[in-house]
């Protein structure tokens, strides 16, 4: 065959097709190449200042996969939700290029070594020591979806504009006219008379009719209906799922407990109080002092005026104690005595043990399931997503779900259940997994119909992580149904009771509150009801005290005093008049008083770079490329 066409190549009519073809594709490329010249390579242009598309994809992703772990797989971005995302992401840049654009006019840089700086001390990128750490730095940034240069860039961008914001901020000052309103306003307390109305001492009603309890069901249709069930199957692959198939060797384990034999290792610590001194007796006198019963506090006055330094060591361990003589004496010495000083190349030590924290080893045997637990999880999450490749390929293929291999570590869910994740039964479903993604499969199987083909879906969590993957279908819809009478009646009685009940303590509280709008005191009138009052503690509007319902805050905080009202809460009826409102004196509490000075010219100040940052933007006039920002919203 390929001799042929090696021969045909050589003839004229093979030419002229092949020439036809290199001019059509010719054509093609560029046409497509001129319809473009003209065009602005560039999203967002702000001055001098320009976005480019790439820089633009980059926010679009982060910014749209934050949304995806937001919406937890309950449902995919819509169209909108995405052009939405994209268009955050553009105002995001212009912004940042105006206020680049305006540090640049000022003339303000960053030198590296502020730079250096100020990344080192983000505790983003400690290690487990709490130093600044590069694998960490590189695993967070890489998680993040950045380069380390295209992060430099935003840090110094970012840097910049801190020197350019510091000085807009720094002027916002809080009015003490505006401080005084709203610390009159948010600190105001407000005391109240109240009569309560207990539905559980309620006389209880007469006994319903049958007429009426079958009434009652008949005009409560929903209360007495089995809600719509829906008959699934569901594989899992999760981390947890892979875990449990993946056998850890013996050695693996004793190699892990060595590399990190010191986190079983728990040394014994030591609060010691130490006097120090350079002469033997100065420390003789002390060290008889102290055993005489001098406290801790006299002893340091008896030190300072001789010369001697006294030093507390709070929880230290052998090591953290500075001198090898002194750590030695303090970790032999008798709690609560003092024993002969200690000299060392520091000087003469005069010391007292006050706590012994004892450390504590715990061996191979008494970690080895947590080690177990803890190497199966990491090797999972190495396997998990050639795992899902598998799963994916297998359904693409047009496998069932019982039709999935055995080997792949995915965990097998079938049953019955409602939009709550509830059975019939009314025990939550037995679906493994953290509730993120237990919910997530419980909405898609609601959302899909019998017959939808299953596909694997993930559920991201944090920072990059996944909290598994699942695939459903949905087998049987089983709709809503009433219950029948009979099998409700104990739950109809009770319900038409409840709501009696109700109904009476409302009638007695409405007349309650009759009488003392009709100029009867609340005290008088809870008398003639055979009720009892009661003066409530002071009431902020941040929330009710204890024995206050938290529904009468709101009401009482729009009445005048003097004025009732009725509320009802979750155990009966409350009436209430306002008996006095207590106005706040910034005098009697300056703490109070400054903090609110200190809140509100935080919120000036956020204010007013806002309104900086919003007018260099307009003073840029920035200009969007609509049409490449709508190239990156297409799937």
């Amino acid at each position: 065959m390929l001799a042929v066409l090696r021969r045909s190549l050589n003839t004229w009519p093979v030419r002229l097709f092949f020439l036809l073809l290199v001019l059509a594709f010719m054509s093609w490329g560029v046409g497509d190449v001129v319809r473009n010249l003209g065009q602005p390579n560039w999203v967002a242009k702000v001055g001098d200042q320009t976005v480019g598309l790439p820089e633009l994809q980059a926010a679009y992703q982060r910014q749209l996969a934050q949304l995806t772990r937001m919406l937890a797989g309950r449902m995919e971005p819509t169209p909108e939700m995405r052009r939405s995302v994209a268009m955050q992401a553009a105002e995001q840049l212009v912004m940042q290029a105006a206020l680049a654009g305006e540090a640049d006019r000022l003339g303000l840089v960053v030198p590296d070594d502020a730079l250096r700086d100020a990344v080192f001390a983000m505790p983003a990128f400690h290690g487990p020591n709490g130093q600044f750490d590069r694998p960490t730095l590189e695993r967070v940034l890489r998680d993040n979806g950045y380069t380390e240069a295209r992060f430099l860039d935003l840090m110094r961008a970012d840097l910049a504009q801190r020197q350019l914001m510091g000085p807009v901020h720094a002027g916002a000052v809080a009015p003490d006219l505006l401080v005084r309103g709203v610390f009159a306003y948010q600190q105001e307390k407000r005391v109240a008379d109240l009569v309560e109305l207990l539905f559980a001492n309620a006389p209880a009603p007469a006994e319903p009719s049958e007429a009426a309890l079958q009434r009652w069901y008949d005009n409560h249709p929903d209360s007495y209906s089995a809600p719509e069930y829906r008959k699934i199957k569901a594989v899992i692959l999760s981390p947890e799922t892979l875990a449990k198939d993946i056998d850890i060797p013996e050695a693996d384990l004793r190699a892990a407990y060595e590399q990190n034999k010191a986190r079983y290792v728990i040394p014994e610590k030591r609060s010691v109080e130490v006097l120090l001194t350079q002469d033997e007796a100065v420390a003789q006198r002390l060290a008889a002092q102290w055993r005489a019963g001098a406290d801790w506090a006299a002893m340091q006055a008896a030190a300072t005026q001789a010369g001697a330094s006294p030093v507390a060591l709070d929880d230290a361990t052998r090591v953290e104690i500075p001198s090898a003589a002194l750590a030695a004496a303090a970790f032999a010495a008798t709690p609560d005595q003092v024993p002969d000083p200690v000299h060392s190349d520091l000087g003469w030590h005069v010391l007292r043990v006050t706590k012994v924290t004892p450390g504590s080893i715990s061996d191979f045997d008494a970690v080895k399931d947590a080690l177990r637990a803890g190497l199966a999880h990491e090797k999972a999450g190495e396997l998990l997503y050639e795992r899902i490749t598998k799963v994916e390929d297998a359904l693409a293929g047009g496998a069932r779900l019982d039709e999935l291999p055995g080997d792949l570590g995915l965990a097998a869910v079938t049953g019955t259940l409602d939009a709550k994740g509830n059975t019939r039964e009314g025990t939550p479903a037995p679906i493994p997994g953290p509730a993120e993604l237990r919910s997530a499969l419980i909405a898609s199987a609601f959302r899909l119909k019998p017959g939808d083909s299953p596909h694997l879906t993930e559920v991201p969590g944090a920072n990059g992580a996944t909290f598994g993957s699942y695939a459903v279908v949905v087998e049987e819809i089983i709709p809503p149904a009433r219950k029948p009478f009979e099998t409700v009646r104990d739950q109809v009685r009770a319900d038409w009771t409840r709501d009696a009940v109700r109904r009476s303590e409302e009638t007695a509280a409405a007349q309650l509150l009759t009488a003392v709008k009709g100029g009867q005191s609340l005290a008088d009138a809870a008398t003639i009801a055979g009720v009892g009052v009661r003066r409530t503690a002071p009431i902020g509007r941040q929330g009710a005290p204890e024995g206050v319902p938290s529904q009468l805050v709101q009401p009482l905080f729009g009445m005048k005093q003097g004025e009732a009202t009725m509320v009802e809460t979750p155990d009966g009826f409350v009436v209430a008049v306002l008996a006095e409102i207590q106005a706040p004196d910034p005098a009697a509490d300056p703490l109070g008083f400054g903090q609110m000075r200190d809140t509100l010219a935080r919120g000036i100040a956020e204010d007013t770079e806002l309104a900086f940052a919003t007018a260099l933007r307009d003073r840029a006039k920035p200009q969007i490329n609509a049409t490449l920002l709508d190239s990156v919203v297409q799937p």
